[in-house]
């Protein structure tokens, strides 16, 4: 196989070749891992694979081979695919690219972290406590539902630390990916909230055994803690544009903010047709990414969307919800009109609107907003 080196320093070297990335450690480490085999925690390990194990949709021979196998029998099968021993491996899998992992390296002083993230969530993105999609018996585990995307997070320290701060960096790299996907406003694919990862996260984590000092603490107030955070939403951040082409102003868009509520870019020319005339309609048809993708427009998206969650949560009383609601889709309608001046007219039109569901609402904002930018009152 050909390797590329990616990184490297005195404890380590990450490298890529095809459907492999590997981080070979250079001296004993702890590390913490997810892996099916040598995971948990141990210091035996000396190399971390993370790996293309599938394609991301109707890759049967691929699957066939993880599931009859077993996991500990395809980890050898893999490490055996990428030339490393299976005895001393840490396994993670995606239906990811590897050419498309984000790196991050952070220091302060002669403390340093890298991040080598792969990710997707298209298929996979979920929220932490919704209901989940497989069981575990004592007699297997079953699928009660089948979804795609990963995030792999692995992540490289250059100096040791204490067995309980080990925990509490993986703690504070799980939050660092989810700050990720705030960022992002990156939604469930199954239910109606932001999501906190995906249901097929993995990760590795590992620092020397050897060296002083030794870390006493991966909190978030601490400069470690702060390192780790920003190294792995770096990382995540990076390998989502490329994966899944999540460009920060691009999540500005309309069907970003309020697609969980159920408004999507392949059927809103349908729903909008009773709301608007036919030539509006096909106007907006030819000018559909200038209208959807107007950055006011979408800070007026985001808006609803966060006041729709605050009425779900019961930080806004259920009193006030529609109000509340339809103000942001005011806000909506006026900047899509370019015609600020004239929101609490369309507060007024639209108040009717705001107590049906959401999805309603935001219909009548776009109609509204549409209708009117050539027209003046």
């Amino acid at each position: 196989m050909q390797w590329e080196t990616l990184a490297s320093q005195t404890t380590y070297t990450l490298r890529r070749s095809g459907r492999f990335l590997v981080a070979q450690l250079n001296q004993e480490h702890q590390v913490l891992s997810t892996s099916a085999r040598n995971g948990g925690q141990a210091s035996h390990v000396r190399y971390l694979l993370n790996h293309q194990s599938c394609e991301g949709t109707g890759h049967l021979d691929r699957h066939a081979v993880i599931v009859d196998g077993g996991l500990e029998a395809y980890h050898n099968l893999v490490c055996g695919e990428a030339g490393i021993p299976s005895e001393s491996a840490a396994v993670m899998g995606t239906a990811a690219n590897m050419n498309y992992v984000g790196l991050a390296h952070e220091s302060d002083e002669d403390l340093s972290v890298t991040a080598a993230v792969t990710a997707g969530v298209e298929g996979n993105a979920t929220a932490a406590g919704e209901p989940a999609a497989w069981r575990e018996t004592a007699d297997g585990i079953r699928k009660v539902s089948d979804y795609t995307g990963t995030i792999n997070t692995l992540l490289l320290v250059n100096r040791p630390m204490t067995p309980g701060t080990l925990a509490r960096a993986a703690v504070t790299m799980t939050e660092g990916k989810t700050a990720a996907l705030q960022r992002l406003a990156v939604p469930s694919k199954r239910y109606i909230d932001l999501a906190t990862g995906t249901g097929t996260d993995q990760f590795c984590l590992a620092a020397p055994v050897e060296g002083l000092p030794v870390l006493t603490s991966a909190s978030t107030h601490m400069k470690f803690g702060e390192l780790i955070g920003v190294a792995v939403r770096r990382a995540t951040m990076e390998a989502l544009r490329w994966q899944n082409g999540l460009e920060a102003s691009y999540t500005r868009g309309l069907f970003h903010a309020l697609g969980r509520f159920g408004i999507r870019e392949a059927s809103i020319f349908e729903e909008l047709a009773s709301f608007l005339g036919a030539s509006d309609l096909e106007l907006l048809k030819k000018n559909a990414k200038a209208v959807f993708y107007e950055p006011l427009v979408g800070a007026s998206a985001h808006a609803l969307a966060t006041t729709c969650d605050r009425v779900r949560y019961g930080t806004i009383p259920e009193g006030v919800a529609a109000d509340a609601m339809v103000q942001q889709a005011a806000s909506l309608a006026a900047n899509l009109a370019a015609q600020v001046h004239r929101w609490a007219e369309f507060r007024s039109r639209l108040r009717p609107h705001a107590d049906q569901d959401v999805k309603a609402l935001v219909l009548a904002a776009v109609a509204l907003g549409w209708s009117e930018k050539w027209r003046t009152s």
